[in-house]
């Protein structure tokens, strides 16, 4: 029995166990003013600046909101922003704040309390540094103007404000974003769509979102899309319920006990698929799996082992292997440093990944690198549905060329922290963890937080990779698209040298929802468009 059979296999032993309690009741359709919702892990961290966690910047939208905003395109618009202008030279930017925004605590949303904000953010996100870097000063003028006098022109302004894919640069009151950027804050005050019911929030069980009768959406001609338009809440209550079993959700929306889940489990697509109150949404932002190595400890502090693992993986085995070779249709294999149909994606050196797999030459030359049987740790999330798949046959292959692993269950808020720390693994640190890599940060080299190589100011892992460096910023500098994308080819060629991370291949997240939801945005999980009808 192959590794995919096993965890069919468990995956349907667990439906006849859990499906009982959910067909008692009879199947009813969404409650127009609550919506009941499944998220693809627990909500518990409450601080969209400082984690790149897909969840936390799903809680990050509704709660918070931000300058500026992508529609559907990936085009920019001001959000919170009324709009701007630029000096002639291109060295001052000066926003405008729209007239009437409010926090959830009652409190006028100020230009001061942007400039807090944004100064905190690029403390954090990769693309907010690179603006920060050219920042010569930021200042509030006025109650409702911000402005930018930058040493060097950056037309990236607008669009690094609009960052949606990693950190957040979510609007707070100043006296919260005065909080350290290495610190987590821990009041939920924004000036979005939804108010956190904090005092509701059972970590593990359940978050609540109460709409916010103070927010005023925007005006614009175009209907909402992505994170841009007027956001209109429709429901009086969201109510995100944690149930990490994929058979226990997938029962309990085929019951009608919930309205949707946001990452369906890839075994259970076929049986949703078939029911007819029930549709599936493939959603359109790229994501990328990798697999992230701790480049601090051995064994992967070693350049050489990590670029002969790179003959061992097979993205299209792991990727059938997790998603299921009948769901080919949400996945694919032969993919790069970056997101997949990117502008910046490069075909370059990926002869690397779809020529035939040597797993004994891998094997060997681990073992003439020095490999000595060190422990490697796999932290293992068993709550997120694609990842805990993913990280058995990750682990496998690295068992196939010779290496001790030693895989570690936990929820996926318990590997968030544990992959913060830089110690060895045996005092509580780690060597690898599979993650997705999504949105359109991930587009171009300069937001892309799993290519950066400063050291221990690089995402978690902390590769030193001074060449990708100097790339980043030969990007950052260069006249025009056709020369970036030169710069991202030779990206691509410097990181199947310095591997900071592998990819293993690209996969849409599948939704699933009953069929009287309508409006569902299509990117991400942004319920402030979506509407109950019937």
């Amino acid at each position: 029995m192959n590794r995919r059979d096993f965890l069919k296999l468990a995956a349907q032993s667990a439906v006849f166990t859990q499906l009982a309690p959910f067909f008692t009741a009879p199947a009813h359709a969404a409650d127009k003013t609550e919506l009941r919702y499944i998220p693809e892990a627990d909500l518990n961290i409450l601080d969209p600046v400082w984690s790149t966690s897909t969840i936390v910047q799903v809680y990050g939208h509704l709660v918070f909101d931000t300058l500026y905003g992508f529609d559907k395109d990936y085009n920019v618009h001001p959000q919170m922003a009324e709009g701007h202008t630029v000096s002639d030279d291109k060295l001052q930017w000066t926003i405008k704040l729209r007239d009437g925004l409010q926090f959830h605590d009652g409190q006028p949303v100020l230009a001061k309390d942007c400039v807090a904000s944004i100064d905190r953010w690029g403390k954090r996100d990769f693309m907010g540094a690179a603006l920060l870097g050219v920042v010569d000063t930021m200042t509030a003028v006025d109650d409702r103007t911000l402005r930018f006098k930058l040493k060097k022109p950056f037309p990236l302004l607008p669009m690094t404000l609009a960052t949606s894919g990693s950190n957040m640069p979510a609007i707070m009151p100043e006296r919260i974003a005065s909080t350290s950027p290495t610190e987590q804050i821990r009041e939920s005050i924004g000036s979005g769509p939804y108010r956190f019911a904090k005092e509701q929030w059972v970590s593990g069980s359940k978050a609540v979102f109460e709409k916010f009768a103070g927010y005023k959406p925007r005006s614009d001609s175009f209907p909402p899309t992505y994170t841009a338009g007027p956001k209109v809440a429709h429901f009086e209550r969201i109510v995100w319920n944690i149930i990490p079993d994929a058979s226990t959700a997938a029962a309990a929306l085929q019951a009608g006990e919930i309205d949707m889940i946001e990452m369906v489990g890839a075994d259970f697509l076929p049986v949703l698929k078939a029911d007819p109150s029930i549709k599936l949404l493939p959603r359109t932002t790229p994501n990328f799996a990798v697999m992230r190595f701790n480049h601090l400890q051995p064994p992967f502090n070693n350049p050489v082992i990590r670029r002969a693992l790179l003959k061992a993986f097979d993205q299209k085995a792991i990727m059938a292997g997790t998603f299921g070779e009948e769901n080919k249709e949400f996945w694919q294999s032969g993919v790069g440093f970056f997101s997949p149909d990117s502008p910046m994606a490069t075909d370059v050196g990926l002869d690397v990944f779809t020529s035939p797999r040597d797993v004994k030459k891998a094997a060997e030359e681990i073992k003439a690198a020095g490999y000595n049987g060190e422990r490697v740790v796999v932290l293992d999330p068993v709550d997120y549905p694609w990842t805990h798949p993913c990280t058995l046959l990750a682990a496998d292959t690295l068992k196939q060329v010779g290496l001790n692993v030693d895989i570690q269950a936990m929820d996926w808020g318990t590997l968030m922290q544990r992959r913060l720390s830089k110690e060895p693994s045996d005092k509580g640190g780690w060597n690898v963890f599979l993650t997705a890599l999504s949105g359109m940060s991930n587009f171009n080299p300069v937001g892309h937080i799993g290519l950066r190589g400063n050291g221990n100011e690089a995402w978690v892992g902390w590769p030193t990779a001074p060449r990708l460096e100097e790339l980043r910023q030969q990007w950052l500098d260069a006249p025009d698209e056709a020369t970036q994308k030169k710069i991202c080819e030779e990206i691509q060629k410097q990181a199947l040298i310095d591997v900071p991370y592998i990819p293993l291949g690209g996969f849409a997240t599948v939704s699933g929802y009953r069929r009287n939801l309508a409006d569902i945005q299509l990117q991400r999980p942004l319920f402030f468009t979506m509407t109950a009808k019937g």
